[in-house]
Order: structure tokens, then C-alpha cells, then sequence
């Protein structure tokens, strides 16, 4: 027999074994109690517990009233509505709507152009029920109030991140911008008067400035038609590469085409020649360049990229305004440098203000909401040091009325728009 033939018998005896082996191991461990309990005979087994599914959140279907869900909530993919979309129609931007140079560079400014239309989205829902809410009987603080906590609720924020872009305007009357109340301001709104509402938000600095006007008297209608016409033809003019003083004086002529008829009288709607649009920059509501609402001779043009405040005021008066009353609007001086400060309580006002609205308007009741007390020495400190701006009421004459209309737009590469655009104007 050889070695080979030997090794493999002796193999097969091992795996005969193995059997036996393996069964007296297993009556072995039969006789040893098992290390496992199992339940009696009869009893029931122990159930098992169902996990409880999550349930999605759904988003919100309506907004409250007065508004207070946040816009994130009904737009989760935080895409927000694009406003009204004009497309450029003149020879030399014609090619903008399809140039793929120029949707490229669309693309590159989606980021801010998402704030600027949640900001706008905002201003829409905020306003649409502010229309609604005031009547006569309120007064300015409870109407300023109700819109700006609004602003704040929506945009989703209360500060230099997202909120309330510059104080509520609420101008009455003969007062055509700058009006807004301070604390102790009881002034009531009345059946007769005509209010101009000036509505701020902003998203990361993204600013959306637009206006509309309320009056509860038929009679001011026509004032009232006029403005708006004339804002809406501002926007119908705008474009890139167009000059300011065509806008202004297409602006004027429609404008100046309607007569109010009230109390007896006819008045020729005026353009109020020193009030004008402007650009709006990052933390910046009133940019380098004017929009006039009368024709001059500004050769300045709009550019590519910029956003523009395009508003018009109306006026029964003369359609011209001046400076007067107690002042409510301020902001931070963008282009003051470090100003030596002797008060130490105007040092510690500027510092609120830095950290709390930056180069954004505020409002004493801004201010007092803060916290801030016995500040009015020290701000009138800052003023004449140069590093706050004053912007006091703006009134024409005694007696008239004044009306005002305003949207945002964005010439965008590819097109203008109306971000600031709804169904109300």
C-alpha cells in the first residue's frame, strides 16, 4: 500500500467517525439547561410594538390675516414667483432674449434675483392685505404697525438679514413722502384724506420699494387714475441704455393730461417736478442716479444689471415740495468715513445702528423698539456730525392733495422686470 493510499484510508475513517461524534455532543447538551427561556405552553408571545410612521408637514394652504407664516413655508424649494416679464423690444437689445451669452449671465445673478422676488412676494401679500385692513378711524402708528410686523413675519427676518426695507410711509394729504409716525403721534385717519403707502422689504439687502395710494372718496379718483398711469407708462419706458430725461418727460405728459374735479373746482394734475425715482443698490434704497418724473435734460442712461424705483407723485398744489415738520426718516451715511464722536451716548446710538439696520432707513419708533431712550440729543448728534442723514416730511401747499404709484424693476440681460408687479396695479 502506498503513503497516498494509506492518508486517504485514514481520512475516510475520520469522516465515519464524525456523525457518532456530533450526536453524543448533542445528547450531551441536551441534559444541560438551555441558556435560552422560551414562554410557557399557552401563553401568549410578547407583541411587537408598531413604530409610529412621522407625518410629513404639509405646507400651509392661506395665509393668516392679519399675515404671519413665512413665505419659506409655502415655497419650500425657496424658488419665488418671477414678477411681470418684459421683453426688450427696441433694435439694439432686441437680440438679449435669446443671446445664450447673455441667459448665462442670468443664471450668474439667480441668487440675488431669488431675494429680490421673495422680498417682492412679500410686498405683495403684505400689501394685498393692507388694502383690506385700513379705513378710516385707525391711526397712522396702528396702520404703520400692522404692515411693518407683517413684513417681518413674511420675509423672515427682523434685521440686516431680511425685513422691513425702510419705514412705513404714510403721508397725508398736502405731504407727499417722509411721514411716518413717532411715538405720541395720535393723528387718525379720516374718511376725506388721501394716504400714500410706502412699503419697504428687503431679503439679504435686496431692496423692493413700491407704493400705492388710498383714498375712500370718489372723488379723488381721478388723481389717483392719473399717478398710476403715469408710474406704469415709467415702467413702459425704462430700459437699458435709455436716457432720464425721456423717461421724464413721457412721464409728465401723461400725467399732466388729467384734470381732478372736486369741491367745485378743476385741478390739472401736476407732476411734482423735485421728487424722482432712483436705482437701489445692496443696503442702498436711493443709489447715483435719479429718475425724474418731468422732462430735463439728464442724458444719463440705465444700464444692464441695475434696479430701479420707478415712482411718480401728483399733485392739485403747485407740484413742488419743501421740507417741513417734526423728522421720523433717517439712515447711516453710506459714505461717511470715521467721525470722531465726543458724547458717549452718541457713540452708543451709532453703534445700535450699525448693528441693527447698517446703510437701511430707520424710524425713531425703530428705535424705542430697541430699546433705546433718551436719544434724541445724541442723534441729533450724529446728524450734525455728518454721519446720520435727516429726511424731514415733504409737503406741497396747504389744502391740496398728492398721490403717488412706484414699482421695482430689474433689467436683467435678458429682459426687464416688474418684480414688484400684482394683480392690485
Amino acid at each position: 500500500m502506498t503513503v497516498e493510499t494509506e492518508l486517504a484510508a485514514e481520512v475516510a475513517a475520520v469522516t465515519l467517525d464524525k456523525p457518532a461524534d456530533d450526536h453524543a455532543a448533542s445528547d450531551a447538551s441536551d441534559d444541560e439547561p438551555s441558556s435560552t427561556t422560551t414562554p410557557a405552553e399557552g401563553a401568549a408571545a410578547p407583541k411587537k410594538k408598531k413604530k409610529k410612521s412621522k407625518k410629513k408637514k404639509s405646507k400651509p394652504t392661506a395665509q393668516t390675516e392679519p399675515p404671519s407664516i413665512g413665505l419659506s413655508k409655502f415655497f419650500p424649494d425657496a424658488k419665488y414667483p418671477e414678477g411681470e416679464i418684459c421683453e426688450y423690444t427696441d433694435d439694439d437689445n432686441r437680440f438679449r432674449t435669446t443671446s445664450e451669452e447673455k441667459r448665462y449671465l442670468d443664471r450668474m445673478n439667480y441668487d440675488p434675483l431669488n431675494d429680490l422676488r421673495k422680498a417682492a412676494e412679500t410686498h405683495r401679500k403684505v400689501r394685498q392685505y393692507a388694502q383690506k385692513y385700513i379705513r378710516p378711524g385707525l391711526t397712522t402708528t396702528e396702520i404703520a404697525e400692522t404692515i411693518e410686523n407683517a413684513a417681518r413675519a413674511l420675509a423672515e427676518g427682523d434685521g440686516l438679514e431680511a425685513g422691513v426695507g425702510f419705514p412705513t410711509g404714510l403721508s397725508l394729504n398736502h405731504v407727499a413722502a417722509h411721514y411716518t409716525p413717532n411715538a405720541g403721534d395720535t393723528t387718525v385717519l379720516q374718511y376725506d384724506d388721501v394716504m400714500k403707502v410706502d412699503i419697504g422689504v428687503h431679503v439679504n439687502g435686496r431692496i423692493v420699494d413700491s407704493a400705492f395710494t388710498v383714498s375712500f372718496d370718489p372723488k379723488y379718483d381721478k388723481l389717483l387714475e392719473a399717478v398710476k398711469d403715469a408710474t406704469n407708462t415709467g415702467v413702459r419706458e425704462a430700459g437699458i441704455d435709455v436716457r432720464m430725461s425721456d423717461i421724464g418727460a413721457a412721464i409728465q405728459e401723461v400725467m399732466e393730461s388729467y384734470e381732478a374735479e372736486f369741491d367745485g373746482k378743476t385741478h390739472q394734475v401736476k407732476a411734482i417736478r423735485n421728487l424722482n425715482g432712483h436705482n437701489i443698490r445692496h443696503y442702498l434704497i436711493h443709489g447715483d442716479k435719479s429718475v425724474p418724473i418731468v422732462k430735463n435734460n439728464d442724458q444719463t442712461k440705465m444700464e444692464e444689471g441695475e434696479t430701479f424705483a420707478i415712482e411718480t407723485f401728483g399733485s392739485t398744489g403747485k407740484g413742488y415740495v419743501h421740507s417741513s415738520g417734526e423728522c421720523s426718516h433717517y439712515s447711516r451715511d453710506a459714505d461717511a468715513g470715521h467721525v470722531p464722536l465726543r458724547l458717549n451716548k452718541a457713540k452708543t446710538l451709532l453703534s445700535t445702528i450699525d448693528k441693527n439696520f447698517g446703510t437701511l432707513p430707520f424710524c425713531r419708533r425703530y428705535l424705542d423698539r430697541l430699546g433705546e431712550d433718551k436719544y434724541l440729543l445724541a442723534l441729533k448728534n450724529l446728524v450734525q456730525a455728518g454721519v446720520i442723514n435727516e429726511y424731514p416730511p415733504l409737503v406741497d401747499v396747504k389744502g391740496c392733495k398728492t398721490a403717488q404709484f412706484e414699482h421695482t424693476i430689474v433689467l436683467r440681460p435678458t429682459c426687464k422686470e416688474v418684480v414688484s408687479r400684482g394683480d392690485d396695479f
